[in-house]
């Protein structure tokens, strides 16, 4: 499947890095939910990322709707964008709220 396929789908998202968690190489703590889609592949060959927005407390597992896709053009490890189920987003309040980590990325939103 590809990475745009999830979008408007409901996905399950185990959180390995929830809100409020260090990186574990780098300095910066997480301040959203962070997390994978278990049981599938992205271009990085590891299972897809996600980040869970509109959730203010660490959680280890989330369900919810994928709103969008962060797509890295200068890096080959897109991320879903999972929120709760009728949440909707700008694309420029997405972005300012996965900033902390796609500041070092050439990044777009698609939807």
């Amino acid at each position: 499947m590809r990475i745009t396929e999830y979008i408007s789908k409901t996905v399950s998202v185990k959180i390995d890095r929830p809100l409020g968690s260090k990186h574990p190489k780098h300095s910066f703590e997480y301040p959203v939910n962070y997390g994978f889609v278990p049981d599938t592949v992205s271009g990085d060959g590891e299972e897809i990322d996600a980040y869970v927005l509109g959730v203010d407390e660490p959680v280890k597992e989330f369900e919810g709707t994928c709103l969008a896709v962060i797509h890295r053009k200068d890096d080959d490890d897109d991320k879903l964008v999972i929120v709760t189920e009728g949440v909707t987003m700008t694309n420029e309040e997405i972005m300012k709220l996965v900033h902390f980590q796609e500041q070092w990325f050439d990044s777009e939103v698609i939807r």
